[in-house]
């Protein structure tokens, strides 16, 4: 989220301008970096007063789809949220939900990439950018990038490679969506 409105900011020209970042916990960066950067943030947490987990989750949706209309979003980045989106969701977005994902699907979908990624032995990992849909990380591959796995890598040393091509991929991908 951050490199990519820092990349928006540096080249007005690319189409698109992040007008929200949303977060589901209040005690996240990311919130204080758009901040810090001059975007409006806010945090939207999972409401507690649903006992049902599928209804929980849909509130919580049409709490976020309310603020998305208000800022009339034309587009939705998914950058680090950790919840799959329900149906209902893709459907009133697609095509425009995108998300990033840090494995070379269709290899390694889930929360834990890097270390599923150790632990199979794999020499090439990489970033994925993709249409979201209704399955996890099973889109529309929109775009990857490769990254080396090296035999003394761990989760984090990974992490900070395919983080630096993340970086630069998800603008990349987003400049020519747009055009």
């Amino acid at each position: 989220m951050e490199a990519m409105i820092r990349h928006q900011q540096l080249n007005p020209a690319c189409g698109h301008q992040t007008v929200l970042v949303i977060s589901d916990r209040p005690d996240v960066k990311g919130l204080e970096r758009a901040e810090a950067l001059g975007v409006e943030s806010m945090c939207v947490p999972l409401p507690r007063d649903e006992e049902d987990a599928n209804q929980r989750r849909l509130s919580h949706e049409n709490n976020i789809q309310q603020l998305l209309e208000a800022s009339t979003v034309e587009l939705v980045l998914l950058s680090g949220y950790m919840r799959l989106v329900s149906p209902r969701f893709v459907e009133k977005w697609a095509p425009y939900l995108i998300n990033i994902h840090p494995s070379l699907l269709p290899a390694f979908p889930g929360a834990h990439a890097h270390r599923d990624v150790i632990n199979s032995g794999v020499s090439v990992s990489g970033c994925t950018i993709h249409h979201v849909d209704a399955g996890m990380d099973t889109g529309e591959i929109l775009g990857q990038c490769r990254v080396p796995v090296f035999s003394d890598d761990d989760e984090h040393s990974l992490a900070q490679r395919v983080k630096y091509e993340e970086h630069r991929l998800y603008p990349k991908i987003i400049d020519q969506l747009v055009k």
